[in-house]
């Protein structure tokens, strides 16, 4: 049997190694996609076939990252339950599609991974296999009731991989996990289990700072910052052109200098939990930031209405796996049809964690001064005298509403 394995070189996922091939004396190929970890990705090679394993894909997918799932997501404001950038999110389907990929060049009988039956990223990984990959099996050793009984807590673990040589290096007394990538890094479990518990009291600053630092430890001094966009993708960033990988990477460092795109909240996992993560995206946070803003400049009311609309549908689409779900992929088609015109310069300010506008342009500005101005309209494009009838005509079902059922006991219910 042959199988491969979604590998991090962690704690977890090392004895997962070991323990998928021993419990199904397989042969298992690892597969680590890099889309941002950076130093994490260190010695994993060597770490992986001294665990065990028949073979290791280390898959530089950053490009591929930025510009098919980022940038897409960008487009469609995604944002889950008002806070969340989906930074791990929208991770989760492109390691599975890349599995996949190295499962059917292997010959391989099915895919494992190291997520748990409480969270999110089980069925992400899943589900993506189910839209790309139907019958190929799928191994989840944390829902093997055998899996769980050899491993009660994190301690038996750590014990494991001592008794078997393997080189991890872990603490029975982690304060939390964490998952990093190219847009953000999140911080869960553990001392964030409370959620009384203040993750940015400068006393733990060591902890939650990977990407960012403190607002209260960002320059006094604020800096501008444009942003050039194309049919609602950033192109450049202070006038340097950069492809999306380039414009992640030259924002999170501006936005992590300034404590930019620190979110500390309470969601709803798709199984049903409520859970607490806190969660640093600082180029993720002005680029969601300065792409409203040019919106807001070029792109129609309406459209921009019905959009918006579908923003918490398309971010739960994301949240809950359903990348590769023919809905996602029709609510993309329009969302690119909104796009068509987003294209002009956004200006921000960025101070003490704050992320300010500070002018937008652009050549296909809907904004006309003429017309809005409080001044006389030059361009006569707008007669003030016309509002009266389109008050009248909108208050018409008011007042017959009023009129049938009375004023007085419309009154009382508010």
């Amino acid at each position: 049997m042959k199988i491969v394995l979604a590998y991090s070189g962690g704690l977890d996922t090392s004895v997962l190694l070991s323990w998928i091939k021993e419990k199904y004396q397989a042969e298992v190929i690892c597969f680590c996609a890099d889309i941002g970890q950076e130093d994490e990705l260190r010695g994993l090679e060597k770490k992986a076939k001294g665990t065990g394993a028949a073979k290791i894909y280390i898959d530089d997918l950053q490009e591929e990252f930025a510009r098919d799932f980022i940038f897409p997501m960008i487009r469609a404001n995604a944002i889950y339950e008002g806070q969340y950038f989906l930074g791990t999110s929208i991770a989760r389907p492109l390691i599975a599609k890349r599995m996949i990929e190295i499962a059917r060049l292997e010959g391989a009988d099915a895919i494992a991974h190291g997520a748990t039956g409480k969270g999110n990223d089980q069925v992400r990984f899943e589900l993506t296999t189910a839209a790309l990959a139907p019958g190929l099996d799928i191994i989840a050793p944390w829902r093997d009731e055998r899996f769980r009984t050899d491993f009660p807590g994190r301690q038996a673990m750590i014990d494991y991989c001592a008794a078997k040589r393997i080189p991890v290096q872990a603490s029975a007394k982690k304060p939390f996990s964490m998952d990093r990538n190219l847009l953000h890094i999140s911080y869960e479990a553990g001392i964030l289990e409370d959620p009384w518990f203040d993750a940015g009291d400068p006393k733990h600053r060591d902890y939650f700072t990977t990407l960012s630092v403190l607002p209260e430890d960002a320059p006094d001094k604020p800096e501008f910052v444009t942003l050039d966009f194309v049919r609602g993708d950033c192109v450049s960033v202070n006038g340097r052109k950069f492809n999306p990988l380039g414009v992640m990477r030259a924002l999170n460092k501006l936005g992590g200098k300034h404590g930019v795109g620190r979110v500390d909240m309470v969601e709803n996992r798709f199984v049903g939990m409520k859970s607490r993560g806190v969660y640093e995206t600082p180029g993720g946070a002005i680029l969601h930031f300065a792409h409203r803003q040019i919106e807001s400049l070029t792109m129609d009311r309406e459209v921009m209405h019905l959009r918006d609309s579908l923003i918490p549908k398309y971010a739960e689409l994301v949240y809950y796996g359903f990348w590769f779900a023919p809905e996602r992929l029709a609510l993309q088609a329009l969302v690119e049809e909104s796009q068509r015109n987003v294209t002009g310069t956004v200006r921000v300010k960025l101070y003490k964690g704050g992320i300010h506008a500070a002018g937008r342009k652009s050549k296909q500005s809907l904004y006309n001064p003429h017309i809005a101005t409080m001044e006389a309209d030059p361009t006569k494009a707008y007669n003030q005298d016309d509002a009266t009838g389109f008050i009248r005509l909108n208050g018409l079902r008011l007042r017959v509403n009023s009129t049938v059922n009375g004023a007085k006991n419309l009154a009382k219910t508010s």
